[in-house]
């Protein structure tokens, strides 16, 4: 088990790493369909850069404390559809799968966006065949409210509902 995880942005020096994570099939299957080349890798890391440059929200490397050993990455950002709600995004190493790990990256990320907008919704987006993601976003309280296909890709929204009280 992992015992303290820490939450660091992408900086220009983590490409690598960054590429080394999302190349893998498996790593990607649920989110691009396969491994991203070092073109496409390098262009999405670009626009990790870019908006990495808000203070708050951005792209985070999700790193294992005791050992500083790279597990995946999340993200918490405005949702490009819709900068009203924040979007809420993870990916893990295959041998960390099936840990726990998804529940902890998603508490860290909730918290985050309950300090930074208390109010504001968080909508997740997956691929309709990950059932591990779409019951750990049930877990914390999103609802599904769109299932079929968006910018050709299969795509489901969830959807957790806040309000300044919470």
């Amino acid at each position: 088990m992992y015992n303290t995880l820490l939450f660091k942005k992408y900086l220009p020096e983590d490409f690598d790493a960054f590429h080394d994570l999302v190349k893998v099939d498996d790593v990607m299957k649920y989110i691009t369909g396969k491994g991203l080349s070092e073109e496409q890798a390098r262009k999405k890391f670009d626009s990790i850069l870019a908006i990495n440059q808000d203070p708050d929200l951005g792209y985070f490397k999700v790193i294992e404390a005791d050992t500083l050993k790279l597990l995946g990455d999340c993200k918490l950002v405005n949702y490009k559809k819709d900068p009203s709600v924040f979007e809420i995004g993870y990916l893990l190493r295959k041998e960390h799968w099936g840990k726990g790990l998804g529940t902890q990256i998603c508490e860290s990320m909730l918290a985050l966006a309950k300090t930074l907008n208390p109010g504001k919704d968080v909508i997740g987006i997956i691929d309709p065949d990950n059932t591990a993601s779409r019951r750990l976003l049930s877990k914390f309280g999103f609802k599904s409210f769109f299932v079929g296909i968006e910018d050709d890709i299969a795509t489901e929204k969830l959807m957790l509902k806040r309000t300044a009280s919470e």
